[in-house]
């Protein structure tokens, strides 16, 4: 199974040299080094090797606050790992989900989590009930006033929190819409955005949207990824999502296209009840005849 590494530090004075050299030592073949703040979830470098990671594959870290600084985020790279049919794997914790003693830490881990947001739960209702019992009625005076400086303040705790769940999925849509938009109709980018999704992630084409403009309106895309698509042949639609995925993943095999554009519902060129390599590499050497695709250097 192929280890691949990942190495992050906070600040561009630090060195991630000794976690990269603890990782090559372990036997990763590849290794990613990243310069980003822990708490923030929306790291290029770590999206990269998300989706670079293939079914089989390790990811390595030397301890799991290089990866996630809050349970909720470990356990969601987890599951997305675990969907591609990958593993996870931390040299300095007892975490190994390729073993089942690591599988058995990570359910312990998990139910912690859930157990500590039932407790939040139950002490918020209590207070409440608390509250009331005292006749003391919830709520801010000043949204009851309307008061516009308390307003303004919810509106923006609103926005923040809106940002804060963007960031913990900002993996699974950022790096396609950066790449693929505006050339791309939404509708496309959605599904290959979908693909390797389960179902109770995938997004709508709305919610994409609106997640797309406020990363806009904070500086985290370009303006030009909301620019009108333009006008594409019915003929290329199929070269252009093929393109598009093995964009994503260069090292992809055409079987691995197959099954995405099976998860996708695409329907086969010649109407055969089932994608096969084949029908992917015609439309694959047609991207490339097309410009879509820049072939790879052997």
């Amino acid at each position: 199974m192929p280890l691949i590494g990942y190495a992050r530090v906070s600040t561009e004075d630090q060195t991630p040299l000794p976690q990269s050299e603890a990782l090559q030592i372990a036997g990763c073949v590849e290794i990613f080094e990243e310069h980003a703040s822990g708490g923030n979830r929306a790291r290029p470098v770590l999206a990269r090797v998300l989706e670079r990671v293939q079914i089989g594959d390790t990811l390595v870290v030397v301890r799991i606050d290089r990866l996630a600084r809050s349970l909720s985020h470990l356990l969601e790279v987890i599951e997305s790992l675990e969907a591609k049919g990958a593993f996870f794997r931390s040299l300095q914790d007892p975490i190994d989900t390729s073993s089942p003693q690591g599988k058995f830490t990570l359910q312990v881990l998990g139910a912690a989590a859930e157990f500590e947001r039932a407790l939040i739960r139950e002490r918020t209702k209590a207070g409440l009930a608390s509250a009331r019992a005292k006749g003391r009625v919830g709520g801010n005076p000043g949204l009851s006033a309307k008061d516009p400086v308390a307003l303004r303040k919810v509106r923006l705790a609103r926005q923040d929190g809106y940002m804060e769940r963007l960031n913990e999925t900002a993996q699974d849509w950022v790096p396609h819409v950066r790449r693929l938009r505006p050339d791309m109709a939404w509708e496309d980018v959605l599904q290959i955005i979908n693909g390797p999704l389960p179902h109770d992630r995938r997004w709508t084409q709305s919610r994409l949207l609106r997640a797309v403009k406020a990363y806009v309106r904070d500086g985290f895309l370009p303006d030009e990824v909301l620019g009108r698509a333009g006008r594409r042949e019915t003929d290329d639609r199929l070269p252009a999502i093929v393109a598009a995925i093995k964009g994503s993943d260069p090292d992809i095999t055409l079987q691995a296209i197959c099954d995405r554009l099976e998860s996708m519902r695409e329907r086969t060129p010649r109407g055969r009840t089932s994608w096969q390599p084949s029908s992917v590499r015609m439309l694959l050497e047609r991207a490339e005849r097309l410009g879509l695709l820049i072939r790879q250097m052997d």
